[in-house]
């Protein structure tokens, strides 16, 4: 049986990788996981890194590592505004697998520790929502867009399950208006499929 492991594998600091880090990254964290099991279907459940990121108070990076693959995954973390000493999470955005032995992207340039978190996360994010606007504004759309898609399922669900015709032409107004609203936030559309 193989064993599952995390590893606290790189620190990127100013000490470290000779960048100034800025008010609201100080360093940026590298973490490995490896993973039991030969399925790359089953995911590694987000309540594990979510636990991790809210233990430590720096950006983290996660790199899984499952049956010969790996995959990076991250969210956008970010300080409070209420309260500096807390830091604020958003989804996670990941990267699909690949071979664990293939050649690595090197680190892109950058000027500070900050900058290279947002172009590190960029690589993260679909391409989908706006490579052009900040960091900041690329989370929230994809946010945004993930909740909407989750709605779109919901209302095909019950779709699937309603038999009378006048409340299926009901929902099907209502999945069409989500799908509307999805196209306006840049995603790529399958609502109605």
């Amino acid at each position: 049986m193989l064993e599952s492991e995390i590893v606290w594998q790189y620190k990127l600091a100013p000490e470290t990788i000779n960048l100034s880090a800025t008010k609201s990254i100080p360093e940026i964290q590298i973490f490995r996981i490896k993973l039991r099991g030969a399925d790359l279907n089953r995911e590694l459940d987000e309540v594990v890194l979510r636990a991790i990121d809210r233990a430590i108070a720096f950006p983290i990076i996660f790199e899984l590592t499952q049956a010969g693959k790996r995959k990076a995954i991250a969210s956008y973390k970010r300080p409070s505004e209420a309260d500096n000493t807390k830091w604020v999470v958003s989804e996670y955005f990941g990267t699909e697998w690949e071979v664990e032995d293939g050649p690595r992207q090197p680190l892109p340039s950058a000027l500070n520790l900050g900058a290279l978190y947002d172009k590190l996360l960029n690589a993260l994010i679909p391409a989908t929502t706006g490579i052009e606007e900040p960091i900041v504004k690329r989370v929230e759309r994809m946010e945004a867009i993930r909740a909407k898609q989750r709605e779109a399922d919901r209302i095909k669900a019950r779709l699937a399950r309603e038999k009378q015709f006048n409340k299926r032409v009901a929902i099907n107004a209502e999945l069409r208006e989500v799908t509307k609203q999805l196209k306006h936030l840049g995603a790529t559309v399958t609502a109605l499929d």
